[in-house]
């Protein structure tokens, strides 16, 4: 009895197993179509300091934010007619972080070459590009007005075309608190440490998401709950923990990527792999030992000897049954047969009915007289 149950749980777990898989996909096809979705509007509060210290997190001041853009265009020089160019961009209403974002990156790539570059690569269509030298963006000559926003910006797009090892390097370090879109940033450092299997940074990314965020934008919040779900039935080593890294490099072959980076993560999912049917090993080795020594065991340890009366209370009658002439071989009565195939459906394949069938046909028709033939 032990036996049976514990050889019945297996594949029950196998299942659970596979099922948690597939709703992991699931989630990351979610979160792929979502990244890319506009934000919805968030409020604007005109006069406040755009990158003041506070208890949450929100879109700054427009006025403010845009007085800043324009003043560090000036200050690089830009002549008249580019410094007009940068006041048309702020004309009409801004109606959310993400816009604000994007108005801020196309003042600044009036007055920097580089930066004019890189908003350009992150307005095309997704693609493998070459990427350009950001390192600029890590220099401490840059205002953080410049260098902060121009990193989401930048690492963003490269979240949206799985370079997520690129992204991180962007995003990572990022303070919310200085950029024009916090809740962009916290998304997507959740993004990349969800497909990088960094379980603590994208929990963390996900709690300030959800908790310090003012008016965080819906679609942000509802995945926020779907991905901290999924990170916290993270297993380290186990099925769906290798499979995600499997997926992981299979993404990275396809970018051309097979470094030795790539050759790491290989190594890490066969030494995982190795260690998994090392512990399925010695599970069965478990469950044989118990089974073994539990008395389950119905078998007799030596056989009967070769003559003589062994011990047994029954007459030892048998009743006769009238069984017929006909051999009527797979002839089952009609309500019999009806409940076979009724079992055959509910266990068994679709395409398992039909050959039962013709085999139940093939029978009848034998089992007719020739002139009904």
């Amino acid at each position: 009895m032990t036996e049976r149950r514990t050889t019945s749980n297996a594949p029950c777990a196998r299942t659970r197993e596979r099922q948690g898989i597939a709703r992991s996909w699931a989630l990351l096809a979610v979160v792929s179509l979502a990244v890319a979705a506009p934000a919805p509007a968030a409020a604007d509060e005109a006069g406040q300091d755009p990158f003041a210290p506070s208890a949450t997190l929100a879109v700054p001041a427009v006025d403010a934010i845009r007085s800043q853009a324009l003043e560090w265009l000036a200050q690089q020089g830009a002549a008249a007619s580019v410094q007009a160019q940068g006041a048309e961009i702020w004309g009409p209403a801004v109606t959310g972080g993400d816009e604000l974002l994007a108005r801020l990156a196309a003042t600044i790539a009036l007055g920097h070459p580089a930066a004019a570059e890189l908003v350009a690569l992150c307005q095309a269509p997704p693609a493998t590009p070459r990427l350009p030298d950001a390192a600029w963006l890590l220099s401490a000559d840059q205002p953080p007005l410049v260098a902060s926003n121009l990193r989401l910006l930048y690492g963003r797009w490269l979240a949206q075309n799985r370079l997520y090892d690129e992204a991180h390097a962007q995003l990572s370090e990022l303070d919310p608190a200085k950029v024009v879109d916090p809740a962009a940033l916290l998304f997507y450092q959740a993004v990349v440490a969800h497909r990088m299997l960094q379980r603590e940074a994208g929990l963390q990314a996900l709690a300030r998401l959800q908790h310090d965020v003012a008016d965080c934008p819906e679609r942000y919040r509802a995945l926020a709950g779907m991905l901290e779900t999924d990170l916290k039935g993270l297993e380290d080593d186990s099925l769906d923990h290798i499979s995600r890294r499997m997926e992981d490099i299979r993404r990275r072959l396809d970018l051309g990527r097979a470094g030795p980076k790539t050759r790491a993560v290989e190594d890490g999912v066969i030494a995982s792999l190795d260690k998994l049917i090392e512990e399925m090993e010695q599970q069965q080795q478990q469950q044989q030992q118990q089974s073994s020594s539990g008395g389950g065991n119905t078998q007799p340890s030596s056989p009967a000897p070769d003559s003589g009366v062994l011990g047994g209370s029954g007459p030892g009658e048998t009743r006769k049954r009238n069984i017929g002439n006909e051999s009527g071989w797979g002839a089952l009565p009609p309500k019999e047969r009806q409940q076979a195939m009724q079992q055959i459906g509910k266990d068994f394949p679709s395409h398992y009915r039909d050959v039962v069938e013709q085999y139940f046909r093939k029978l009848a028709s034998e089992d007719r007289p020739a002139s009904e033939k």
